[in-house]
């Protein structure tokens, strides 16, 4: 009979687990406009556009950055972290410590 692999034991096997989740689909839709978007800022110092222009884009570039991390995250602790609850996946819990620590 094969045991399921839990949170805790993927990580101490060194494996990461792979997975969709609920929110997937946006996720991918909103890094097509972003990388769109970065495209035609690219396009505009390429054309010398005024640097005011250019900046006023990028800050929307990082604002849409900034609004899918926030998906990605919510949806992890939604789906992964109450798994790793559940299992008691200390390491899980950790390593979402360190990549708020990052995104922050």
């Amino acid at each position: 009979m094969e045991k399921e692999l839990t949170h805790e034991k993927m990580h101490e096997l060194g494996a990461a687990h792979t997975h969709t989740h609920k929110e997937t689909k946006a996720v991918l839709n909103r890094m097509s406009k972003i990388i769109g978007h970065m495209e035609a800022v690219k396009t505009m110092v390429e054309n010398g556009r005024d640097c005011s222009e250019v900046l006023i884009q990028l800050a929307a570039v990082k604002s849409a950055i900034g609004g899918v991390s926030r998906v990605i995250l919510k949806d992890h602790i939604d789906h992964c972290i109450v798994d790793a609850v559940r299992e008691n996946d200390t390491e899980a819990i950790e390593e979402l410590k360190k990549a708020i620590d990052k995104f922050l």
